[in-house]
């Protein structure tokens, strides 16, 4: 990576609080508690609480929502769940939009300002972040997950677990796994293939887990091929503990916990909310059903996250910066919105144009998801509010209304009406709030009709149209986008996103956003779409491993923006590309960045890889590498990406791991999935694992694999000698035979064939054996 300096690290940094590091006293351990005080530390004390063994000094913390700010009850000795009547805290970008910002530093930025805010608040554990991957747009809790890209996902939302643990705070990494749609959530089962869990719906939290140790980690409520994650030991305990080296505890997400002694014996350290039958497990491990070395494991892990929070919890005197951490807010939501379109360089605006900003959007801010992430900000600045505030004059007009009923010809008349008599109309578009959230899928990718219909009505009045949108996932742009010069992508933008906006546009901070998400021409050009969303309690993953631009890319379909997109007021040119071998499946790739223009920016420099000829059926490329680049006007920087054996890995089912092939392989870099600047190959050794020979094994797979193809020679040289039978050798033969499994041998030659499949065997036998 470059050594630039971001500037988001630059951003005014609050007054913080940062965990100690004194050797920790001694505290109670699990060897000091009777089996009923274990079996209480497995289950909360309310909704919001651990239990706790007060008596013998092991505290009941609080844990509670994220992902993208605190969401404190007021309510909290009562367990009350009232997602609406919290704690003002800092509401910062929710993912879709801190993922377009491609900037892990910025990330870790806000991690540190929620954390803070917690240490606070005496919150021991924040509920976030959410890394399940946007399998489909339509999906509710889009808004609040990282990228259809798992590279991406893991390698942004790691900065939200290492700034919030920073500060002596814990993380919930979630929901884990392949909570990927709100139908049926609490009970659907994912039919996933091993490759796809692997390559696509695991990564992000792999990369967290082995890069920061997230402090706890939530599972989903759904089930993975038949079995509900809380009661998964595979999932819990085989690869997340075992393969990856998780240290944490893994709470249930709220309710999903059915079976106590299964989840415990899976793996599942706490049941959340508190279920009251903490018996139940007293009585399993007292008659065998729960082994006393499983609930000490269990127990421990929870004693263990307390004492980690207890130096945090203790700061009773700790106040954070409100206005500090409403900086940062400002920082991220500046960074989160992607310019989409900008005909004729319509932005950015001069101070002095004659602008009229039609939309309730933006007097009435859409700036967050609904659910259980749902924030009370502590500050709330709109676009309107910030133009007032820097004393620009624009001619407002609400244009529409967020309700659920037929368009008003007095609004549509006042917005036109506004159109003509300005110079710029911005127009503030999206989804109110009833249409997305935690709870529920989506039902159609398109805005509501009547802001459509407004559209087409104020662009007939004045051709200067730049839209700005507000929503947690996609939208349909392509049935409108023509009536628009500018197109602003600005997501949910938290509590500063008026601020941010008025940047922009007006040209104070040039747009640097890229998307983290494909915007397709249609939704039924998705991939998922065949299966979405499910039926009969289980929804298949039929299209594997090509979500996203995997599929878009690879089959050539047309997209709206394609992953990875984004424009800016500055220019940019990459150059000096090298991509070199630097180990035997290993590669190290270099570029050059210019600023070319007169105007201070940032682009990002996004490294893809792409595979030959695969066994496999693998995407056009993905995406192994980015950097945030920071430059000012005609400023230049190397960057530099090390590229693991993982960057060329596939998921092999036959060998159960991750496989590297022999061979060539093409790596780019770009600017986009579909602007991409310079390439070169790398011929890698590959990992040397073969596919064991059986009977099942076709003739063709015998004579590629280095042992079989030796055996076979021999076995055609005898046959040639007259010493074995002589498979004939004619054109039609050779094609059948290169994908006949050896055990159908005698369909090409009756008896004979029977001779030849047991000579292959034996002699494959004693060359293993060596």
């Amino acid at each position: 990576m470059s050594e630039n300096t971001n500037a988001a690290a630059n951003a005014a940094s609050p007054d913080t609080f940062t965990a100690g590091t004194a050797a920790t006293p001694s505290y109670p351990g699990v060897k000091d508690l009777t089996l009923e005080e274990k079996a209480g530390l497995t289950s909360g004390g309310d909704a919001w609480h651990l239990q706790g063994v007060e008596n013998k000094g092991i505290p009941g913390y609080m844990i509670t929502d994220g992902p993208h700010g605190l969401r404190k009850s007021l309510a909290t000795d009562t367990g009350d769940t009232n997602l609406d009547d919290s704690v003002p805290a800092t509401c910062f970008p929710p993912a879709a939009g801190l993922a377009s910002s491609w900037n892990p530093a910025l990330a870790v930025r806000v991690g540190e300002a929620m954390g803070e805010e917690c240490v606070q608040e005496k919150v021991a554990v924040i509920l976030g972040p959410g890394v399940n991957i946007k399998r489909n747009p339509l999906g509710g809790r889009c808004f609040e997950y990282w990228s259809e890209d798992p590279y991406l996902a893991g390698h942004e939302a790691v900065g939200i677990v290492e700034g919030v643990q920073s500060k002596g705070v814990g993380t919930s990494l979630k929901h884990f796994a392949a909570n990927n749609q709100e139908t049926d959530r609490l009970r659907i089962s994912a039919r996933i293939s091993p490759r796809a869990l692997r390559e696509i719906y695991f990564p992000a939290f792999e990369h967290i887990v082995k890069a920061a140790q997230p402090w706890t980690i939530m599972c989903s409520y759904n089930q993975i091929n038949g079995v509900h994650s809380a009661q998964n030991h595979w999932l819990l305990t085989d690869v997340l503990r075992d393969e990856w080296g998780f240290k944490g505890i893994v709470m249930s997400d709220w309710g999903a916990d059915h079976d106590r002694v299964a989840s415990l014996n899976a793996g599942l350290n706490l049941e959340m909310p508190p279920s009251f039958t903490d018996d139940e497990i007293v009585y399993a491990a007292r008659d065998g059903r729960i082994q006393p070395a499983q609930l000490d494991r269990m127990a421990q892990g929870m004693i263990d996250l307390v004492n980690k929070a207890r130096p945090a919890m203790s700061q009773n005197d700790y106040r954070y910066d409100v206005d500090a951490h409403d900086e940062v807010a400002h920082q991220a939501a500046v960074e989160s919105i992607v310019m989409l379109k900008n005909d004729d360089a319509i932005l950015p605006l001069a101070a002095d144009a004659k602008v009229a900003v039609i939309g309730e959007f933006a007097r009435t801010p859409r700036y967050q998801g609904g659910g259980s992430s749902h924030i009370t900000p502590t500050k709330m600045t709109g676009f309107l509010d910030t133009l007032a505030q820097r004393g620009i004059d624009a001619t407002f007009a609400p244009g529409f209304t967020f309700a659920d009923e037929p368009q008003s010809q007095a609004l549509t008349d006042e917005a036109v009406a506004a159109a003509k008599s300005n110079d710029v109309v911005l127009l503030f578009l999206g989804l109110p709030e009833a249409a997305e959230s935690e709870g529920f899928d989506r039902e159609s990718l398109d805005i509501p009709a009547k802001q459509i219909a407004l559209l087409e009505a104020v662009a007939a009045a004045n051709e200067n149209v730049v839209v700005v949108l507000s929503n947690g996932s996609v939208v349909s742009v392509a049935p409108w986008r023509d009536r628009a010069k500018g197109i602003l992508e600005s997501w949910l933008l938290g509590q500063a996103g008026g601020p941010a906006l008025a940047d922009v546009i007006f040209g104070e901070q040039s747009p640097s956003g890229k998307l983290a998400q494909s915007i397709p021409m249609s939704i039924f050009d998705d991939p998922t779409m065949m299966n979405w969303p499910g039926e009969e309690g289980h929804v298949d993953y039929g299209e594997g491993v090509f979500v996203g631009y995997r599929y878009y890319d690879t089959y050539d379909k047309p997209v709206a923006y394609p992953f990875g997109y984004g424009l800016s007021y500055a220019t940019f040119a990459i150059a000096d590309v090298a991509v070199t071998k630097s180990g035997a499946n290993t590669a190290h790739v270099s570029a050059t960045v210019t600023n070319t223009s007169d105007v201070d920016g940032a682009e990002v420099v996004q490294v893809y890889v792409a595979p030959g000829k695969a066994d496999v059926a693998r995407p056009r490329h993905e995406l192994k590498g980015f950097e945030k680049v920071f430059l000012k006007a005609g400023e230049s920087t190397t960057v530099g990406f090390d590229l693991d054996e993982r960057a060329f890995a596939y998921w092999s089912e036959t060998f159960d791991d991750w496989h590297v092939e022999a061979g060539e392989y093409t790596v780019e870099v770009g600017v986009s999935s579909r602007d991409i600047v310079a390439s070169g190959v790398v011929a890698l050794d590959g990992d040397g694992k073969a596919k064991p020979l059986t009977e099942w094994s076709t003739y063709g797979e015998w004579q590629d694999d280095p042992v079989g193809a030796k055996i076979v020679a021999d076995m055609e040289a005898r046959g040639r000698a007259g010493t074995l039978p002589r498979l004939p050798d004619t054109d039609i033969v050779r094609v059948f035979l290169k994908t006949l499994p050896i055990n159908s041998m005698p369909m090409i030659k009756s008896d004979g064939g029977k001779e030849l499949t047991a000579f292959l065997l034996d002699e494959y036998a004693k060359a293993t054996a060596r």
